[in-house]
């Protein structure tokens, strides 16, 4: 909380002295930008339900019952698959991961889980693809499924 404070008194500081120095630029900036965010918003909305709906009906039970420590492979499968749907912050994704390891998920699992949320998402493949162009959206999301992959494998070696 205290963080998102401080950057929006840096931004509102930051925005006075632009708006100081040249009023019409500032203007266009501020245009420019609210155009940007009323084209990304409904993406942005739809990903946010997603995620709403996933949190709501995947809970930390029902994970760990599918991601526990005696799962091995098949638990860091299933933890990339579900990790891989949508883009989750890391303040939900991390209390996440403390909640499934405290209900018996294993730590290669929950690693999986926790870097796919945060780094790959199928349901935001869209809006990438918009912003970004085709190629590099799928290649960033495969590039973040492997590097969780190794990111598993390195857990499992030194953690287990």
């Amino acid at each position: 909380m205290i963080n998102g404070v401080i950057l929006y008194a840096i931004a509102l500081v930051l925005l006075s002295i632009s708006y100081t120095k040249d009023r019409q630029k500032t203007k266009g900036a501020l245009l420019k930008a609210w155009n940007m965010f009323r084209n990304v918003l409904p993406d942005v909305l739809a990903i946010m339900l997603f995620v709403g709906l996933s949190l709501s009906i995947l809970t930390p039970s029902f994970i760990s019952s599918m991601v526990g420590e005696q799962s091995g492979i098949m638990g860091v499968i299933y933890s990339s698959f579900i990790g891989s749907i949508a883009l989750i912050p890391s303040f939900v994704v991390f209390p996440l991961g403390a909640a499934l390891v405290h209900n018996g998920a294993g730590l290669p699992q929950v690693a999986t889980l926790m870097s796919t949320l945060m780094a790959v998402g199928i349901t935001s493949i869209p809006m990438e693809q918009k912003m970004f162009g085709r190629s590099f959206a799928y290649s960033r999301n495969a590039s973040a499924l492997v590097m969780s992959l190794l990111f598993s494998l390195i857990v499992w070696v030194v953690m287990t």
